[in-house]
Parts: C-alpha cells; structure tokens; sequence
C-alpha cells in the first residue's frame, strides 16, 4: 500500500473533514479513503477528458438557438487604430 502526505492542508477543510469522517463513524484516514473512491470511481470523473470537454458537458444540455451568421460582403482589413 502507498502511502500519502498532504502538506498545507487548510484547518477549515480538516475540521470538516473530522466531522463528515465522525458522522460516517470512520477515522479521517478511512473518510479520505472512502472520499476518494467514491470520486475516482463515478462516470464524471472517467470521462472529464480535458477542459473542453468539460466545458461542453456543462452546456450541451442547454438549448441555444442557432446563430445565423451575416453575409460577407468586403473581404477583411486590418484595424486602424487612432
């Protein structure tokens, strides 16, 4: 078995922790265990891939209109700045 070392670990999170592990009726080390687990082994955090898609998990499910693009009528020019 590995063994795992956390430096800087925030008080507020620790307290929490504690607790959640207390009401669990589980050591903290046991509560990380079983945190851990449980996060590694759901469906979300299998397929995450990378960012974007992540970011198109987040709003595939939100329906957007689609958007019509306007015709092009010049070709492009640089920006003039004043």
């Amino acid at each position: 078995m590995a063994t795992l070392t956390i430096r800087g670990f925030d008080d507020e999170l620790h307290a929490r922790l504690r607790v959640q592990a207390a009401r669990h009726g589980r050591s903290m080390e046991a509560e990380v265990r079983a945190v851990l687990a449980d996060y590694l082994s759901s469906p979300q955090a299998r397929a995450s891939g990378g960012l974007g898609s992540r970011i198109h998990a987040r709003f595939a499910a939100l329906e957007a209109p689609e958007l019509e693009l306007p015709a092009r009528d010049e070709p492009p020019r640089a920006a003039v700045f004043e």
